[in-house]
């Protein structure tokens, strides 16, 4: 997989990505409604075959407008990459998106990036996508813009789930905030995943006979804080189901960042340092304060046995989960 990050000295892209077809888009979660796009964007290089990228953008525009409240990351860019690849592509471009690139115009964009940089032969994209300074540029520009400069268009029309209702990041994040795991995974059409450094903390879940991997979550973050049935994929490819807490920890610490801590079944090695992935199958309770720390042992064990209950029965939802998740 190649991750092409465009930079201020206009670093050419390379031969062998030029004229291709492009799906456009901030891509956030990768969930089922931009899938359709990718999807859309890869039969179309097939037909005219030729390469298949995708051009995102980096840091999320959002964050950028409003640095104090950075938004909340379903894929941050690693992870997002990682799930496009799985789907089928080859190449993604990440195009830094600062306040100077904002104010582009929409002819701008076209000209110096899809035509003299891209040298785009189709664009795919959703039906809904503006650009350039203000929004300026639009469904309708960007279709007659392609006839102008010679490259195709196909817009994609929204993506609604089996209610009818139109499936976006915002509502999966939602979901995530609400610990509604079950939708967010049918949006997704893949369990949420999380990837992270392993850390050391505090090992008293060692001393407990709960040893965890630690691991911050992304800034931004707003997971809901409670217990969780979670499977986690080692870099080297290995899973181990097992269940994880995210949160402050209120009866032994409640201060600090949090952190998500996952107790891995039937595991007695060194984590710590490792990149790790750690998917969510089910949310199992509530955070809570408990009166000692024999108290927090025995729920523990309940969780435990509830987590390796519902993780005995789990089934991929799609090819996209079967690869991420299983």
């Amino acid at each position: 997989m190649t991750v092409f990050h465009r930079n201020e000295e206009r670093e050419p892209l390379p031969d062998h990505l030029k004229g291709g077809v492009v799906a456009i888009g901030n891509f956030d979660g990768v969930h089922r409604g931009h899938q359709t796009v990718l999807q859309r964007a890869l039969d179309e290089a097939e037909k005219k075959d030729c390469p298949a990228l995708v051009l995102t953008f980096e840091p999320h525009p959002r964050s950028v407008f409003n640095p104090d409240k950075p938004v909340f990351r379903i894929t941050p860019a690693p992870l997002k990459a990682r799930l496009i690849e799985a789907l089928g592509y080859h190449c993604v471009v990440e195009y830094p998106f600062d306040r100077s690139f904002s104010q582009l115009s929409a002819e701008a964009f076209i000209t110096s990036i899809l035509r003299d940089w891209l040298h785009a032969a189709h664009v795919v994209t959703g039906f809904d996508f503006h650009f350039g300074k203000g929004r300026e540029g639009g469904p309708a520009y960007l279709m007659e813009a392609g006839k102008r400069h010679g490259f195709g268009v196909t817009l994609v029309d929204a993506f609604r789930d089996e209610n009818t209702d139109v499936i976006s990041s915002s509502r999966i994040r939602n979901c995530l905030v609400e610990g509604d795991l079950s939708l967010a995974a049918g949006l997704l059409g893949y369990r949420y995943t999380v990837e992270g450094e392993v850390i050391h903390g505090k090992k008293l879940g060692r001393t407990l006979g709960f040893p965890t991997a630690n691991m911050v979550l992304p800034e931004g973050a707003e997971l809901k804080p409670g217990i969780y049935a979670v499977r986690l994929r080692r870099a080297d490819g290995t899973l181990h189901d097992g269940v994880a807490s995210y949160g402050h920890r209120p009866t032994v610490d409640d201060e600090g960042a949090a952190l998500l801590e996952t107790f891995v079944f039937d595991f007695d090695g060194d984590l710590y340092g490792e990149q790790v992935a750690v998917s969510f199958f089910g949310y199992l309770r509530e955070e809570l304060k408990f009166n000692g720390l024999e108290a927090l042992v025995d729920q523990m064990n309940i969780d435990k046995e509830e987590a390796r209950g519902l993780l005995s029965g789990v089934k991929p939802l799609s090819a996209l989960d079967e690869k991420i998740c299983f």
